[in-house]
């Protein structure tokens, strides 16, 4: 299936105002699942050998080639740790009315990772939080485990938080986001990371469009940047101004480049997530091509992608992306992330009680 074969009919590109709350919730969910099972195959991967094999773009969602590092042989649509462990932190959320207490994610995040290795899967838990779950294991307090994570793991798995938690009382965001990341990435410079991501979701489940989620973005990461352990490393937030300046005017194969040359596509918190702002630079309008640039980008992009795919979806709504597309992340990996939406939109709106329906 061709790129405009699976194009939604109907999308609203006027920056999310015609979505409901639930539908932009769901978005968030679906679009990080989404970006997450297109950039699969290609994780890990140069950008190079991403354009010999896919072309300048992914078409849609392709399998995992045999010579695929971290997900050989996989089946086209399926997601990845990124989409997992976001799951796990919204159904914590909801178990806690709201909060993570950190030791608990700690273990969970361990019993993950056990039953991954157990079904053969090489996409386990990411460096900064397999060494801080180890520490934990060991007896480190859980404020202290996370001190030197400085990678993206808490930013790829924060999107429930912004689906939860407005964002008019920034400070208050961010205390939840220290609650769902301290344990494995207790730095300011992953804690930025996470509270752009989770402020630009919730951003857009208040309405808001490309432009003003990315600046909710970039104030919240000023804000996240002060808490946690101090580790050497540049500004979440004036990274992510930078690089959303660096693509603009340019076309999409031309801004990969850029990205990928010069924003960086890595595990680093510093690079991935300002290279999501970016790719939703050039598509502010359209989270189906945003995802596919992203997924094409090379490097860490399963995580780009699903980042990117998570706020596009908060802002436009579930929607904006092809039927086809949210059918097959929710098949192929037996996903029920419509029920998870509602009990986190139940969470963000005051006075309504959490469903007890079981995640």
């Amino acid at each position: 299936m061709t790129i405009e074969e699976q194009r939604p009919a109907g999308r609203d590109d006027t920056g999310g105002g015609a979505a409901t709350d639930l539908s932009r919730a769901r978005g968030a969910l679906s679009g990080l699942a989404i970006g997450d099972a297109l950039g699969m195959p290609t994780q890990s991967l140069s950008r190079q050998r991403i354009v010999a094999r896919y072309g300048e773009r992914l078409a849609g969602f392709a399998a995992g080639e045999a010579d695929q590092p971290i997900a050989p042989n996989l089946p086209a649509g399926s997601v990845t740790d990124d989409t997992e462990q976001a799951m796990l932190v919204g159904r914590l959320l909801v178990a806690g009315h709201g909060h993570i207490d950190p030791g608990t994610l700690a273990a969970e995040l361990l019993a993950w990772e056990a039953g991954m290795a157990a079904r053969g899967s090489l996409d386990l838990l990411g460096p900064s939080t397999k060494r801080a779950v180890a520490a934990v294991q060991a007896g480190v307090p859980v404020d202290q485990a996370g001190r030197y994570g400085d990678t993206n793991g808490a930013a790829m798995r924060i999107a429930p938080v912004g689906v939860a938690v407005p964002a008019n009382d920034l400070p208050a965001l961010i205390d939840r986001v220290v609650e769902a990341s301290a344990v494995s990435h207790n730095t300011g410079v992953a804690l930025a990371a996470a509270s752009a991501v989770a402020a630009a979701v919730s951003a857009g489940m208040a309405g808001a469009g490309m432009a003003e989620a990315t600046g909710q973005a970039v104030a919240a990461a000023r804000l996240g940047a002060e808490r946690g352990y101090w580790i050497a490393g540049a500004d979440i937030a004036s990274r992510i101004e930078w690089a959303t300046d660096l693509v603009r005017g340019l076309t999409p194969a031309a801004a990969a480049e850029r990205v990928y040359r010069l924003v960086g596509t890595s595990v680093a918190s510093t690079e991935s997530v300002p290279a999501a702002f970016a790719v939703l630079a050039v598509y502010p309008d359209d989270p189906w091509q945003a995802v596919l640039l992203a997924a094409s980008l090379g490097g860490d992009c399963d995580t780009i992608a699903a980042m990117a795919g998570a706020i596009a979806g908060a802002v436009h709504g579930i929607e904006s992306f092809p039927t086809t597309a949210v059918d097959t992340v929710r098949d192929v990996n037996n996903l029920d992330l419509d029920r998870l939406a509602g009990q986190l939109l139940d969470l963000r709106e005051a006075g309504r009680p959490v469903r007890t329906t079981k995640v």
